[in-house]
């Protein structure tokens, strides 16, 4: 699949905004502990993603009712599903200078039906022309996400024969439709009840 900047300028995956604030200090702060903990942008990236993946449950794993939407607030509260988690991975790459873009599929449960959006994250190392999603969703079993560049590793495949869909935008800020059911739900069961069933 052909991925589309959704924005020509790459800077434009650099920036801050209300959900990606990677100027938080809580953001910078975690950047930092793991910059220092490896110190090139591929190892940093990698280590990045483990971190979101791996110490940050998803909360329809966990059973946490809260929502969380911003950047920092994810890795305060170590709480969030795939779009806040999304945002959490693309604020700890950007603070590092390494652009970041949020992405989308459409799923459906084990029978394809019940469709809704997934959020993931695509990464462009310095110095490369490429982009490589990446999610940072949580592993369980079945689900077997991993750091890959030249082959995706994702979640959850897509089943096209199921209704399935991968989208191929690369977004800059959250789309519009995830952001609104994150800050418009009171708990998980709310969202639930929100979560987009289009882009």
């Amino acid at each position: 699949m052909q991925l589309i900047q959704q924005n020509p300028d790459i800077h434009a995956y650099l920036a801050s905004d209300e959900a990606i604030d990677h100027w938080h200090p809580l953001v910078q702060e975690t950047a930092d502990a793991l910059w220092s903990a490896t110190g090139d942008a591929y190892s940093y990236a990698k280590a990045a993603f483990e971190f979101v993946r791996d110490t940050i449950p998803h909360s329809a794993d966990s059973g946490d009712p809260r929502v969380s939407w911003r950047a920092s607030e994810v890795l305060g509260t170590r709480n969030g599903i795939c779009y806040a988690k999304s945002h959490a991975l693309a604020a700890l790459l950007r603070a590092q200078g390494i652009p970041a873009a949020l992405c989308y599929q459409l799923l459906g449960d084990e029978a394809g039906d019940n469709l809704v959006v997934h959020g993931l994250v695509a990464v462009r190392l310095p110095g490369s022309e490429t982009w490589a999603r990446v999610d940072p969703r949580g592993n369980k079993p079945g689900v077997d996400a991993q750091f890959s560049l030249d082959r995706e590793r994702l979640a959850f495949p897509v089943r096209p024969e199921l209704g399935e869909i991968d989208h191929p935008g690369l977004y800059a800020a959250p789309h519009p439709a995830a952001l609104k059911a994150l800050q418009e739900s009171a708990d998980r069961t709310e969202l639930w009840r929100k979560l987009p069933t289009a882009l």
